[in-house]
């Protein structure tokens, strides 16, 4: 009978020792389960992280590249103002030299250059002219005289036409006032007589 008691104790002491095992195993095992889940809680608040971060650099990214295209935007259309401004005040001031320049052109006109009394005259007026169309040429100011040039109706304005023998069919015969451009842009048309072609009459067409 004292066999079968020991026995007895020394089951209920194996179970007990089996039962304190298992819940160590388990307690050991539901720390590690909590670990883990920690480590993936903390991993995708990190990549919630590293998400909002790499989207705010974009947007950052985003916003540098808007100012700066809207930075060359201004200041292109800066310069083109500024251009304007120049282009502007230039076209008006030369405008203002035209009369000068067509009083000079009528001032030759019917002058006979060999006569002595108004030989010195005639030259000086040359002279001047001369120097003049010189110095607005430096400022893109270009003379406009088409005279046996083919009739263009971008920088000429035609007056009329005639018949000529001496001139092609629409061709300039004739320069009544000259034109002018600046900067390869018209000014003033030039006012032209242009032929006809065919026998000279002198009557207009």
């Amino acid at each position: 009978m004292s066999n079968e008691s020991n026995k007895a104790d020394q089951d209920v002491i194996d179970a007990a020792e089996t039962t304190e095992i298992e819940t160590e195993v388990e307690t050991e095992a539901t720390q590690e389960v909590d670990e883990l889940t920690q480590a993936n809680l903390r991993i995708e608040e990190l990549e919630q992280q590293l998400a909002a971060s790499e989207a705010a650099l974009a947007e950052r990214k985003d916003v540098e590249i808007r100012a700066a295209a809207e930075t060359a935007n201004i200041r292109t259309r800066a310069a083109k103002d500024v251009e304007k401004a120049r282009a502007f005040a230039l076209e008006k001031f030369v405008n203002e030299l035209l009369p000068v320049l067509d009083n000079m052109e009528r001032a030759l006109t019917g002058v006979n250059p060999e006569d002595e009394a108004t030989k010195a005259i005639v030259e000086g007026v040359e002279l001047t002219m001369k120097g003049f169309l010189g110095s607005v040429e430096k400022f893109g100011v270009v003379q406009v005289n088409p005279i046996g040039e083919a009739f263009n109706p971008e920088h000429h304005q035609a007056i009329g036409m005639q018949p000529s023998a001496e001139y092609p069919k629409d061709t300039v015969m004739l320069v009544m006032q000259k034109g002018y451009t600046l900067n390869s842009r018209l000014l003033r048309p030039a006012m032209v007589m242009v032929s006809q072609g065919g026998p000279s009459v002198d009557t207009q067409a």
